[in-house]
């Protein structure tokens, strides 16, 4: 569906990006940057005067990306279990229980939860020279919410989004129309203590959601859920409500933090509420990409996603080893990964990798709170010799409890993007590099894609996050685009 305003003859760039950011609702994205860079309309990043524009056939490849990657969420669930009962390799459940306590495992084997993935899938995908790297997975993101909202401001102004300019929302109430079976679902969206960066634009959301009359939800602290013995209920606008999804807007790596947890794993457990995304740590670990480029699983990977998805999948996530300390035996070697033409055979040959040839990011897999913003995250050559020696030890001496992985990176293309300097009141081309970040809400056999944010940095910049210099914007679909 197309937005129904249309551009005045007499609006100018200047006064499109000033729209924007004097009616964009404030506090949406508070990750971005820290309180002293916001101005009074908590603004901390720049403002295009335009969505970003995406080729055509950019966009078609992000639908089919969105068909992948649920499928590889299916795969790798059917893998881990299959893993656990012995008819897969023992080493696959083994690398993904890593680091998790007791009761996080026990958590994610239930029968209950057994077959479901996220109902939010969202890649952080790089736009390279060669094509699309998505080096990241995240089934707990932020910015949707700001997605949905930053939509609504460009449609004000004319503007059409990918997956529709109220995509996010319609995304989002389709997502739990399917979990609950019910056409206007009561939905509840808890945001704990320690996500309280995304609260406003999970309670922009949830305004969204009922103001549209697809569901009934309400962004909700944990303290403010209500168990009893028949349901969850909360407190809503119409009144208090039985609650049929529970989105869960934090991690399990905080979840003894999280009040009321036990009660809403409870009622999720018996059936009594859908939560999304399920309590399954194993579907959150970054080396699950080594997984799908290691060749001796290779049978059983194209056995679950098909010969053609398969394929795509390798190409889409970069090549990714877990760094393990255990010792090879003699003739074996780590693979895909050589120093100077000759294949590894021990981690300490990375050593003698000059800053040129040291084209790899090593990062947490999962279950750490350094595990997602760009936390954790060393890029190779960016390093002293004496600093990479360390951060290749410091990963190996970890590998029990929070295990890390060696990725491959890509460096982002270069791109050109309009923003508004609030200053000067003008508006500035800013030469970057972009990230980009599709949000799918799967219902069914179904990913749809709902909206996609572009953020473009400074093209010095090596990591690509929200930021103070970044442009941040939804994106559009243009034969003059990327």
């Amino acid at each position: 569906m197309a937005c129904s305003a249309k551009l005045r003859p007499q609006d100018t760039p200047v006064d499109r990006a000033r729209f924007v950011h004097d009616h964009l609702a404030p506090n949406l994205f508070r990750g971005v940057a820290g309180p002293e860079t916001q101005d009074a309309q908590n603004v901390a990043w720049r403002i295009s005067p335009e969505p970003f524009a995406l080729a055509p056939a950019t966009v078609a490849k992000l639908h089919t990306i969105g068909a992948d990657l649920l499928k590889l969420y299916r795969a790798v669930n059917r893998l881990y279990f299959m893993s656990v009962r012995g008819t897969a390799p023992e080493f696959i459940h083994r690398y993904l229980d890593l680091g998790k306590p007791e009761h996080i495992v026990r958590l994610e084997r239930q029968n209950r939860f057994k077959s479901e993935v996220p109902g939010l899938i969202r890649p952080d995908i790089i736009l390279t020279d060669d094509g699309m790297i998505a080096s990241e997975l995240d089934s707990i993101p932020g910015g949707m919410g700001f997605v949905g909202a930053m939509g609504a401001m460009y449609c004000e102004l004319g503007f059409d989004q990918v997956g529709e300019y109220d995509g996010i929302t319609k995304g989002f109430a389709r997502m739990a129309q399917s979990l609950s079976g019910k056409e206007q679902p009561v939905v509840a969206i808890v945001v704990s203590h320690e996500s309280e960066d995304y609260r406003g634009e999970m309670a922009w959301l949830a305004e969204n959601l009922r103001a549209s009359g697809l569901a009934i939800a309400v962004a909700v602290l944990p303290e403010q859920i209500v168990f009893t013995e028949e349901a969850l209920v909360i407190d809503t606008p119409e009144g208090r409500r039985r609650v049929d999804v529970l989105y869960r807007n934090f991690e399990l790596f905080d979840l003894l933090n999280v009040p009321k947890q036990e009660l809403m794993l409870y009622a999720a457990r018996h059936k009594r509420v859908a939560m999304t995304p399920p309590p399954k740590a194993f579907l959150e670990e970054k080396l699950t990409f080594a997984l799908l480029h290691n060749s001796g699983l290779h049978a059983l990977w194209r056995a679950e996603l098909g010969e053609d998805a398969f394929s795509r999948l390798l190409a889409l996530l970069p090549q990714t080893w877990v760094l393990d300390p255990n010792p090879l035996p003699p003739q074996a070697v780590v693979e895909g990964l050589s120093v100077h033409g000759l294949p590894v055979r021990s981690w300490s040959e990375l050593f003698a990798l000059s800053k040129s040839e040291r084209q790899f990011v090593v990062k947490p897999s999962g279950f750490s709170p350094l595990a997602w913003g760009s936390r954790g995250v060393y890029i190779a050559n960016d390093l002293t010799h004496d600093e990479w020696m360390a951060v290749i030890e410091g990963g190996l001496a970890t590998f029990d409890k929070t295990p890390q992985v060696l990725q491959r990176y890509h460096k982002a293309r270069r791109v050109n993007v309009d923003y508004l300097d609030v200053a000067a009141n003008a508006v500035r081309t800013l030469d970057g590099r972009v990230r980009l970040c599709p949000y799918y809400f799967v219902a069914g056999d179904d990913a749809i894609l709902s909206g996609v944010l572009a953020t473009v940095v400074p093209a010095d910049k090596r990591l690509i996050h929200g930021m103070s210099e970044a442009v941040m914007a939804p994106c559009t679909q243009s034969e003059r685009g990327y």
